[in-house]
């Protein structure tokens, strides 16, 4: 794989979390970002122990099978790593971290990756689908979507989640992160996201779900959602929350 143009948010995230799927655009990316904001690596080792507690949680319950929008370097406690038993769709739209992806987990039976449009489900190949999502629509299964929220205004976000809420099955369960306003601070950090980029106060978060149901955790700082010990010293820049699908 050739060394690409521009930097991918994903592989700079690989880079901080101390993966080796990143590109020496990417590390400066990160040198550049972590000059106008400060050290990043303990903020995504936070996130990324937020998704392997989250995905625990899920598996305790019986799920098997996941569906990870936006799901960046399969690396690092991704999902096939936390749920050694379950089978795990990747999905994201970048081709160039798609094509990293399927080489990673060109030798797993159990974990799969291609194209995936979180705001659009039928974009998902049905065969990858059904392949590595088997129960989906008809038994309990994961959602992933951390890392995506942030892009979609609240219109766009509140439609997405509650198609995903339509097509998964009665007892499944969603774990979704949103950006705080901690950034604000930053201004030059903030810069950098781009107009997409959308911050909202801990009070917008809830009603974003819709018909998804915060577990009794509810919507918190992800280093304060169930954490082994004693929760990190960290900025509060996202908040996670593990939500279930009900039966209508």
């Amino acid at each position: 794989m050739g060394e690409p143009d521009e930097p991918s948010t994903a592989r700079m995230i690989n880079f901080w979390l101390g993966g080796e799927h990143h590109f020496d655009v990417d590390v400066a990316a990160a040198g550049a970002f972590e000059q106008a904001y400060g050290p990043c690596a303990p903020v995504f080792r936070e996130l990324r122990a937020f998704l392997g507690r989250a995905v625990r949680a899920m598996a305790e319950q019986g799920v098997d099978g996941f569906l990870v929008f936006g799901a960046g370097v399969p690396t690092m406690g991704n999902v096939h790593e936390v749920a050694a038993e379950a089978t795990v769709l990747y999905t994201d739209v970048d081709p160039v971290t798609i094509r990293l992806g399927q080489r990673i987990l060109a030798d797993s039976d159990r974990a799969g990756y291609g194209y995936g449009d979180a705001t659009d489900i039928g974009t998902v190949d049905p065969a990858q689908l059904h392949r590595f999502v088997p129960g989906w629509g008809r038994r309990p299964v994961g959602v992933v979507f951390l890392g995506l929220a942030a892009f979609l205004d609240d219109a766009t976000l509140t439609r997405t989640l509650d198609e995903l809420y339509a097509a998964a099955a009665p007892g499944s369960l969603l774990a979704v992160d949103f950006d705080t306003e901690e950034l604000a601070a930053h201004p030059q950090a903030l810069a950098m996201m781009g107009p997409a980029f959308r911050m909202r106060p801990p009070a917008a978060f809830a009603p974003l779900l819709g018909r998804w149901t915060p577990t009794a955790d509810g919507i918190v700082p992800v280093h304060r959602w169930r954490p082994a010990g004693p929760p990190a010293d960290v900025p509060d820049a996202f908040h996670g929350v593990l939500a279930t699908r009900g039966a209508d």
